[in-house]
């Protein structure tokens, strides 16, 4: 798979492909869709006239999504502008998407039958597109995990007091195994530990991946740092530095443009509406242009992107989001220099303008159109020249010891996000 390989082996060769892919697709799907419910809180966290945990248990008998083709997925990642894919190979129920040789509540066991991760796995490495796995640490189906003769909003944290948790760890050791010697080169596997992580024994797992497959990225959700960090729902406000955990509310104070060695890789995760499952009551989407922007403000911050899709019960994804994810794919056709292979931007904290940076160019994100000349102050190195990416045409500019000053057209040439790269010495 490109990029993927070990190279010189400096520190962050195996994270150099992530870094600069930036944009990627989640997908949540599983025999939840069929109930248009969320992937398994319903059972952990039941409601009033909700599902029932025997019968959220039972739907997997009815899951047949004869509709499925792995390269209808990479087709719309494509289109959007994704450069990797993460799939979710077993959710918090315990049902797993692949035919592990180690349960029987699995896809191989539905009407459907098949390995859908397999065929997924199998079509990305034909196409290129690399692939990371979501595992589930947390598993309310496994008898070693919990005691499951009680219901699952009793104990749906686990019992690692309980004699039987060894036997689950081991449990995990093999699926684990499954996923990184059976299905091809694995680009990264994304834990999802809820809380107590510490009880999963993270080093050991780590360890274990490394060992199997030494380029493949890994999470920081198994109570161990991991390769980059994992904000969900929200973009940090500032760029996210090591030794310092992120957060969705620091001030809007001036922050120092971090050193390259104290940058904290990072990625937020996040839905185009509200539920990761499908969910046919769902309409809460976010706008094309919300989302344009998200990309944005994470990029200029550093950080990657996993936009959320699931998909319906017969392996269709919804027009609402192949609409929203094609929108953002055309913006990425026009200034997709401005997001891929970049880093961090030298100027941060501006009201309308996020920057973004790479080789000799700086990138600025236009959110508001002004009236008057586009002012930046805070770049520290002379310009030698600055252009629309929308339609390429240069722009005059005047640049002091503390601003520059750019004219600009009248109309925003784009109705997202118009993108000025400007040239430096």
């Amino acid at each position: 798979m490109p990029g993927l390989g070990l190279g010189s082996g400096l520190a962050n060769d195996r994270t150099r492909w992530y870094r600069d892919a930036k944009f990627g697709m989640f997908i949540h799907w599983g025999p939840y869709s069929l109930a248009s419910v969320e992937a398994s809180w319903p059972i952990m966290t039941p409601t009033p006239g909700g599902i029932s945990e025997a019968e959220y248990r039972e739907l997997p008998r009815r899951f047949n999504p004869t509709k499925f083709d792995p390269n209808t997925f990479i087709d719309l990642a494509r289109s959007a502008g994704q450069e990797y894919i993460v799939f979710t190979t077993k959710h918090h129920d315990g049902f797993c998407m692949f035919d592990s040789s180690y349960t029987d509540y699995k896809i191989t066991h539905t009407p459907y039958g098949k390995d859908i991760v397999r065929q997924l796995a199998d079509a990305c490495e034909r196409r290129g597109m690399p692939l990371g796995f979501y595992y589930s640490p947390p598993d309310m189906h496994h008898t070693a995990f919990r005691d499951t003769t009680k219901s699952a909003k009793e104990n749906w944290n686990g019992e690692p007091v309980r004699p039987e948790w060894p036997t689950y760890l081991e449990y995990m050791r093999l699926q684990l195994t499954e996923l990184l010697t059976k299905y091809g080169p694995v680009a990264l596997i994304w834990f999802d530990g809820l809380h107590h992580q510490e009880k999963y024994e993270g080093n050991r797992f780590v360890e274990l991946i490394q060992e199997l497959q030494p380029a493949t990225l890994v999470n920081d959700r198994i109570g161990v740092p991991g390769d980059y960090q994992t904000p969900e729902q929200f973009i940090p406000k500032v760029i996210p530095t090591k030794g310092v955990r992120f957060a969705a509310t620091e001030s809007s104070v001036q922050q120092a443009i971090p050193a390259p060695e104290d940058f904290q890789l990072w990625e937020t995760c996040m839905t185009i509406n509200k539920t990761w499952a499908y969910n046919a009551n769902d309409r809460e989407y976010k706008s094309a242009d919300f989302l344009i922007r998200s990309l944005v403000e994470v990029a200029s911050r550093g950080g990657n992107f996993l936009l959320n899709v699931g998909p319906q019960p017969d392996g269709l994804i919804q027009p609402e989001f192949q609409q929203r994810l094609r929108s953002i794919g055309d913006w990425l056709a026009v200034n997709g220099e401005s997001i891929y292979g970049t880093t961090y931007g030298p100027v941060q904290n501006m009201k309308s303008v996020r920057t973004t940076a790479k080789r000799g160019r700086v990138f600025l994100h236009v959110f508001d159109w002004p009236s008057s000349p586009l002012e930046i102050s805070g770049l520290d190195t002379k310009v030698l020249s600055a252009r629309l990416l929308a339609g390429g045409q240069r722009l005059k500019f005047r640049q002091t010891e503390r601003q520059l000053q750019i004219d600009l057209p009248e109309q925003s040439p784009d109705p997202n996000v118009t993108v000025i790269a400007v040239r430096t010495l």
